[in-house]
């Protein structure tokens, strides 16, 4: 299971951006992080474009399915749909992660059982302003 955000276990940050020009603003080879909507979908097509690693949010299995054609090395989700969109990961044999986000580490065991790929805290992600 992959843990991002943990105070006591290193980890990879993700740059939450807000459009394209906040990604001169992160440094080399990190993971970028959008929400899933229409309104990014020119972002996600230059991140794709450009070979970057982004992580995309989504509220939907819709949304995760189309996140995976994008291209995203991660999908983070909430725990409502977790299992779902890992589940349909799995069988469709996604090449994304599926993150669920968390407050508390003790989501990590309950998570863990469901076979979620893994778990991400607030404090993993940096906000690019």
């Amino acid at each position: 299971m992959l843990i991002f955000g943990h105070n006591r276990l290193k980890s990879e940050l993700f740059y939450h951006i807000h459009d394209i020009d906040s990604i001169s603003k992160t440094p080399p080879s990190c993971v970028l992080f959008i929400d899933f909507s229409e309104k990014n979908f020119d972002i996600i097509e230059y991140m794709k474009l450009n070979d970057l690693d982004f992580a995309l949010e989504v509220n939907s299995l819709k949304d995760a399915i189309f996140s995976e054609q994008l291209g995203a090395k991660y999908i983070i989700t909430n725990t409502k749909l977790a299992k779902t969109i890992q589940d349909r990961a799995e069988y469709y044999l996604f090449d994304a992660k599926i993150l669920c986000r968390i407050e508390d580490e003790s989501e990590i065991e309950v998570l863990a059982k469901e076979g979620i790929d893994g778990v991400i805290f607030a404090e993993a992600i940096v906000k690019v302003i």
